[in-house]
C-alpha cells in the first residue's frame, strides 16, 4: 500500500495524508469491504492473488482521474451513504451548508409523529403529483443523486418533499437512494426545474443547480471531467439555470416562503441582485467552512 500511496501522490499531486487516504479506501473496497480498523491491524499482511489484481485495477481507474467516489460507487452526506453514479454529480462537503441552513427553516416533527409515506416510482413529465396532506411541503430542485433532498427528509419525517430533475437515470439514482435509506416521505418527478409543477405551492425550495461558466478551465481537469456537464455548467456566466429557479420561484413559493440554492464562490453579490429584482425579502448569503459565500436565499412575503 505504500508505494499505492506514493505512486497516487505523484501522478494526482495529493498531500501524503490524502494520498494514503485514497490507497487505503481503495484497497478496503477491493478486500470486500472489510472494516477499516481491520485494514489497518492487517497492513503488512500479503495480499491474495485475487484481491491484488482487483485492487491494482481500481488503483489504475483512479490513476486516470477517475473520481473516487464513481469508483466505489457512493458518496457519505450529512452522515448518510449514497449510491452515486456518473449520471449524478458528487455530493460535496459544502453542500451540507444549504442542509443547515434549510433545516432551520423546516419545523420539527412533535414526539411521536409517524413518517410521511408517499414514495414510489419517478414519474415522467406530466406527471401530477397528488401530495400526501402534510401542511408543509419542500421542492428540491435538480436532485440528482438525491443527497440534498433524502438529507432533508431523513431529519424531517413528518414533512413531505418532492425531487424533481429532468434526466431520468439521475431520478432512478435518487429513487434506490431512498429505498436503500428507508426514506418514504417523497416523490420524485422528470422535470426541466418547474415544467412539470404546474400550480404546485410550497413552503421551501432548495437546490444546488449548475453554476459554472461554460467556459471555466475547471471543467476540464479534476473530478469535474468525469461527471455529468449539464449538471455543472449553465451558460456564459454559469448563471442561466439560477435566474430561472429564481424568477419562477415566488410562483411556486406559498407566502411566507423560502428559496435557498447554493452558487459559485464569487456569485453571491450577483445572485442577491437577482434575488431582489424577482421580490424577495430578507436576502443574505450565508459563508462555508472556508469563509465563501456558498448559499444564498430570501423569502416572499405574498
Amino acid at each position: 500500500m505504500a508505494q499505492a500511496q506514493s505512486v497516487l501522490a505523484d501522478a494526482l499531486g495529493l498531500a501524503p495524508t490524502e494520498a494514503r487516504i485514497e490507497a487505503q479506501v481503495l484497497l478496503k473496497h477491493g478486500l470486500g469491504d472489510v472494516a477499516r480498523a481491520w485494514l489497518i491491524a492487517h497492513e503488512h499482511d500479503p495480499v491474495a492473488a485475487k484481491h491484488e489484481a482487483t485492487f491494482k485495477l481500481l488503483l489504475h481507474r483512479r490513476l486516470e482521474g477517475e473520481p473516487v467516489a464513481y469508483i466505489l460507487g457512493e458518496r457519505e452526506f450529512f452522515g448518510l451513504m449514497f449510491k452515486v453514479t456518473p449520471a449524478t454529480l458528487i455530493p460535496r462537503p459544502e453542500t451540507e451548508l444549504l442542509v443547515e441552513l434549510a433545516l432551520r427553516r423546516i419545523p420539527s416533527p412533535p414526539s411521536g409523529c409517524p413518517p410521511t409515506a408517499m414514495l414510489s416510482p419517478p414519474m415522467g413529465e406530466g406527471g401530477r403529483q397528488t401530495g400526501s396532506g402534510s401542511e408543509f411541503r419542500v421542492l428540491d430542485l435538480g436532485t440528482g443523486s438525491g443527497a440534498i433532498a433524502l438529507s432533508l427528509a431523513h431529519a424531517r419525517p413528518g414533512v413531505e418533499f418532492v425531487a424533481v430533475d429532468v434526466s431520468p437515470d439521475a431520478l432512478a439514482v435518487a429513487y434506490e437512494n431512498a429505498q436503500r435509506l428507508e426514506i418514504s416521505n417523497i416523490s420524485f418527478m422528470q422535470s426541466n426545474w418547474y415544467a412539470a409543477l404546474d400550480t404546485q405551492l410550497f413552503d421551501l425550495i432548495v437546490s444546488n443547480p449548475p453554476y459554472v461558466a461554460v467556459g471555466d478551465a475547471h471543467l476540464r481537469h479534476g473530478d469535474l471531467r468525469f461527471e455529468p456537464l449539464s449538471a455543472l455548467s449553465s451558460g456564459e456566466d454559469g448563471l442561466d439555470d439560477i435566474r430561472r429557479i429564481v424568477s419562477e420561484a415566488p410562483v411556486h413559493l406559498k407566502p411566507g416562503g423560502w428559496l435557498l440554492f447554493e452558487h459559485g464562490y464569487d456569485q453571491a453579490a450577483k445572485v442577491r441582485e437577482l434575488l431582489q429584482l424577482a421580490g424577495f425579502n430578507a436576502i443574505f448569503s450565508a459563508c462555508d467552512l472556508a469563509g465563501i459565500e456558498r448559499v444564498s436565499g430570501g423569502c416572499v412575503l405574498t
